[in-house]
């Protein structure tokens, strides 16, 4: 079994090479070549774990399990961690244990690729003005997936620690094209804008209904659980909403909030991603209507980014290999 550290999976893997290994990991999904991917998660008084797990079929099939610990609290309680994890990567022929890798810079990076593939068929063609809400590690992959597949001007950082978001407009200034602001009113800048990124562990909404403006694509990335929060109930009944896996969002998603809300019914979710990926359902149709992505994040995006990383250690030469069995 071959282990690999967080550094080393970084160095393996960017979400412009992801970006496409999820699309196929999608188009196999929707064609019924890979079953539906999996989720369990188990919850403490201070946190959970999230166990997400999917089949691929490349050249020989692979089963791709990650189990993330989320846990709120670890910063001021122990200077941990929010999330830490792991990925094991299990052959599908005969049940080896191929890897075990950090889960962190795979989760990352796979969650960004997927909503830059939202964005290319939700977003206008001419999206060049972007508020992120949330500087944390999740704000700087979404700028750098974004500015991939839209033509990015204009990014406007917003963030519940002003000092945050200073440090993520820092790192920012120096990529050339792209005006950095940080602001304090995140409904004036999302009208301001083409479209928005809430990546936050929020647990009650953040963007409201005033924040709706003709065109706009928004793209909910923090409900990953069943009592995170980010889009008020009345930003998807006012959309045209596109999920990334319909029964795992209606349980831990936005529209899980909305659904109980009563205000949209599940039949007021246009798509999901791997019907967009192959074009069995439109993205968006007009330059007036709003679109969001509802993103809970699911196994499929980890097994597609995981395998990535896996070959292309094989072929480096990276990781320790270790033998449990010894």
């Amino acid at each position: 079994m071959l282990c690999l550290s967080r550094r080393e999976v970084a160095s393996l893997l960017t979400v412009e090479e992801c970006i496409p290994a999820l699309e196929a990991a999608f188009a196999r999904q929707a064609e019924g070549s890979d079953p539906p991917p999996a989720l369990l998660g188990l919850y403490t008084a201070q946190g959970g774990l999230h166990v997400k797990a999917a089949v691929a079929s490349l050249d020989r099939p692979y089963i791709v399990a990650k189990a993330n610990a989320n846990f709120p609290g670890n910063r001021a309680r122990r200077g941990l961690p929010t999330v830490q994890g792991v990925i094991a990567v299990v052959d599908g022929d005969d049940g080896r244990f191929l890897a075990l890798m950090d889960s962190t810079e795979v989760t990352v990076t796979r969650t960004a690729a997927a909503t830059a593939i939202a964005a290319k068929h939700l977003a206008r063609r001419d999206a060049t003005a972007l508020t992120v809400c949330g500087c944390g590690v999740q704000g700087r992959a979404h700028v750098r997936a974004l500015a991939h597949v839209l033509p990015l001007r204009t990014v406007r950082l917003f963030d519940s620690d002003r000092a945050q978001a200073d440090r993520l407009a820092h790192e920012l200034s120096a990529v050339a094209g792209l005006t950095i602001e940080v602001v304090d009113d995140l409904t004036a800048a999302v009208r301001a804008s083409d479209a928005c990124v809430t990546c936050t562990p929020s647990r009650a909404p953040l963007l409201g209904g005033d924040a709706l403006t003709p065109g706009l694509f928004v793209a909910g990335v923090g409900a990953d659980s069943h009592d995170k929060h980010e889009l008020a109930p009345e930003v998807l009944a006012a959309s045209r909403l596109v999920v990334d896996h319909l029964e795992q969002c209606a349980t831990i998603g936005d529209l899980h909030h909305a659904l109980a809300a009563g205000a949209v019914s599940l039949d007021a979710v246009h798509a999901t991603l791997p019907e967009l990926v192959t074009g069995r359902r439109p993205g968006r149709t007009t330059d007036a209507e709003v679109t969001v992505f509802d993103s809970t994040g699911v196994a499929t995006e980890d097994a597609a980014a995981a395998l990535l990383v896996y070959r292309r250690a094989v072929e480096a030469g990276l990781g320790v290999s270790l033998d449990l069995g010894a």
